[in-house]
């Protein structure tokens, strides 16, 4: 589809298709070298938030010649520029193409790092619901999953606002109420759209609220393990997230979880009861799995611990959390969310 169109209108072009779901930084660099090679002057991502955070990527070193994507990743230097940057967006989860963040793997040292800049907002961004009825039971659970925990974490961040929060309670209600729909119809137009317009929606919530726990603590999972879907991790920590947040956050957890739990008070003595129905909810909408389940043990949670903690930018998120996550916190999250909590 966006070949023929970019023949027919004579614009010149190369491709890269070699990103895989939780992108390295070996294939940014290696687009980047084949975006230099054959004179690229702005970048087209297409599909979900591994290819299109890769693009916002590309598009920094296009501008950067004498950096690379570890040196982007580890927080060496500060851009202010990048190429153009086109979003042509295949899921709904991540909210990539409308904000200012991209993730990618550094594998030799199991990092996972966020970075967010100004210059990685999308120049255009194309959100079609059409483009995403082929999208497997699996990726309909995950994407949607991500764009939930979005909207959890940015709504009780240390820096929220009610600008987020409001975002997040729609986010919420639309996710409760489609979810289901698009896992049993998957060519269901109305249930597809309006799962794009609460992933849109949760990613401007995200960009201005930010994230905190579960983001912090699902990157170390997927980069040790890179198979695992990341809003499936997601899904796995929620739950416990929830538990440890609620005493902290509970009049806002209350209002916008009210779509899966009705009927709370908002009171800290909530949270266990809270934390059981969010895992019951995910479980019926087939976000199953436990750390246990992607092979993690209770002797792995050291090491996830030091890395949600020593990853570059991570510590940032943690910083703003609604409690203070210290490691007895973190890995208190990481043993819950090994096997069911209900």
């Amino acid at each position: 589809m966006i070949e023929p169109a970019l023949n027919t209108f004579g614009f010149k072009y190369s491709l890269y298709d070699k990103v895989g779901p939780n992108p390295t930084v070996d294939m940014i660099d290696e687009a980047a070298k084949f975006g230099r090679e054959t004179g690229a002057k702005a970048v087209i991502g297409i599909g979900g938030g591994s290819p299109i955070d890769t693009a916002k990527s590309v598009a920094v070193l296009l501008e950067y010649t004498d950096k690379n994507a570890r040196e982007l990743y580890e927080l060496k230097f500060t851009p202010e520029k990048a190429a153009p940057i086109i979003a042509i967006n295949l899921t709904h989860g991540t909210g990539t193409e409308v904000d200012r963040f991209a993730v990618a793997t550094i594998p030799e040292k199991n990092y996972k790092p966020a970075i967010a800049y100004e210059c990685l907002y999308p120049m255009y961004a194309i959100d079609d619901p059409a483009l995403m009825i082929k999208l497997d039971k699996k990726q309909t659970i995950a994407v949607t999953i991500d764009a939930l925990n979005h909207v959890t974490e940015a709504a009780t961040t240390l820096v929220t606002s009610p600008y987020s929060i409001l975002l997040a309670k729609e986010a919420v209600r639309l996710i409760v109420r489609y979810l289901p729909v698009a896992v049993n119809d998957p060519e269901n137009l109305v249930a597809r759209y309006y799962l794009l317009y609460a992933s849109a929606i949760a990613g401007i919530s995200f960009d201005n609220g930010l994230l905190h726990l579960t983001h912090a603590l699902e990157h170390p999972l997927s980069a040790v393990k890179p198979e695992i879907a990341h809003g499936l991790g997601l899904g796995a920590l929620l739950p416990a997230v929830v538990k440890t947040i609620y005493p902290a956050v509970a009049e806002v957890l209350a209002d916008i979880y009210s779509p899966i739990v009705p009927g709370l008070k908002g009171l800290p003595a909530e949270a266990e009861y809270v934390a059981k129905k969010v895992e019951e909810w995910l479980f019926n909408v087939g976000c199953t799995q436990k750390l246990s389940d992607f092979g993690f043990t209770k002797d792995d949670v050291p090491t996830l611990v030091k890395l949600a903690k020593t990853t570059p930018s991570l510590n940032g998120l943690l910083s703003i959390a609604p409690v203070e996550a210290t490691e007895t916190v973190i890995a208190k999250i990481y043993e819950e969310s090994l096997n069911p909590i209900s």
